[in-house]
C-alpha cells in the first residue's frame, strides 16, 4: 500500500476531479502560509506558538509557513502530491490539537448577537479534518489529469 500512495505510476491521471481538491486546498495553503509572512516576518505567530507551549517556537514560525506556502504551491500545481500531503498534514494536525481542539467541532461558532447580526468565536476543527480529508485523497488517488505528476510520468514513460 505504501508504494501505491507514493507511485507516481500507479494513480490514475484522466481524473479531473483532483484538480478542484488541489484548486482550494493548494490555494488555501498559500494564503494562510503568506498571512503568517506578510508583515516580513512570523513575529506575531511566534507569539502564538509561544503562548501555546510549542518547542523552538521562533524556528517553527518560520518552518510552518514555508512549508505551508511550498506546499501549497506543490499541491496547486500537482507536483509529487502524495509526498507533499505528508508535511500539510501534519501542519493540521498539529493545529488541530494546540489550537481548535478546545473550540468543538464547527467551523462556525455562533456566541452571540448583536446590532450587526452573529457574533463568531473561534473557528472548531472541521476545517482541519477537511484538509486533511482532501490531502488523504489526493495521496490515494493522485494529482489528476491537469498536473505536473502527469507530466513526469507521461515525459519516464517515453
Amino acid at each position: 500500500m505504501k508504494s501505491r500512495i507514493f507511485s507516481l505510476k500507479s494513480k490514475d491521471y484522466k481524473l479531473v476531479s483532483p484538480l478542484f481538491l488541489r484548486l482550494i486546498i493548494g490555494s488555501g495553503f498559500l494564503i494562510h502560509g503568506w498571512a503568517k509572512l506578510h508583515s516580513g516576518s512570523p513575529a506575531g505567530f511566534e507569539k502564538l506558538l509561544i503562548l501555546l507551549g510549542i518547542p523552538l517556537a521562533h524556528l517553527m514560525a518560520w518552518i510552518t509557513p514555508i512549508v505551508e506556502m511550498l506546499g501549497g504551491l506543490a499541491i496547486l500545481l500537482g507536483f509529487l502530491s502524495g509526498m507533499t500531503a505528508i508535511p500539510l498534514i501534519l501542519t493540521m494536525l498539529v493545529a488541530l490539537f494546540s489550537v481548535h481542539i478546545k473550540n468543538g467541532f464547527s467551523s462556525i461558532n455562533t456566541i452571540g448577537l448583536d446590532s450587526n447580526g452573529p457574533v463568531f468565536g473561534q473557528p472548531g476543527y472541521e476545517i482541519n479534518l477537511l484538509y486533511i480529508a482532501g490531502l488523504l485523497s489526493l495521496m490515494f488517488t493522485g494529482s489528476g489529469i491537469f498536473s505536473l505528476d502527469k507530466f513526469i510520468v507521461a515525459k519516464r514513460s517515453k
